[in-house]
């Protein structure tokens, strides 16, 4: 099959650490991305974003070990440069929602990709958006 590149928002990143509606499917796209189905791209504030949530959910080792499971997963995170701040400032206008919420919309949108998000009232006007949960 061919690998095919998704954006996650970080309320994806958090399905994995819960157990909630749309934590089995957050859960399949790590299944996903072990066989090779898909590549996972997350914005640069994702890794803080969900590893807080890992850390006082459950401690600091299992932060540890879990950022250890995503990098071994070859999540990759992108970097952050003048243009892509530049977009998310401008999608966070557009949408009416958080820096920190527009940034993989505009991630996504950068490297034309799919979206996927478990934040509908951040999400839902993005077009073609996963919206999970």
């Amino acid at each position: 099959m061919t690998e095919r590149t998704i954006v996650l928002d970080a309320s994806v990143g958090v399905k994995w650490l819960k157990s909630e509606a749309g934590s089995d499917e957050a859960r399949a796209l790590l299944t996903d991305a072990a066989e090779g189905e898909v590549r996972i791209v997350v914005p640069a504030v994702f890794p803080h974003e969900v590893l807080d949530v890992a850390r006082r959910r459950r401690g600091h080792r299992v932060a540890r070990e879990f950022w250890a499971r995503l990098h071994a997963l070859g999540v990759l995170v992108a970097g952050a440069d003048f243009e892509l701040i530049q977009a998310t400032l401008a999608t966070a206008e557009a949408l009416e929602c958080t820096v920190y919420d527009a940034a993989a919309p505009a991630l996504a949108a950068r490297l034309g990709c799919e979206l996927y998000s478990a934040d509908a009232s951040a999400h839902a006007g993005v077009p073609g958006v996963r919206l999970i949960g």
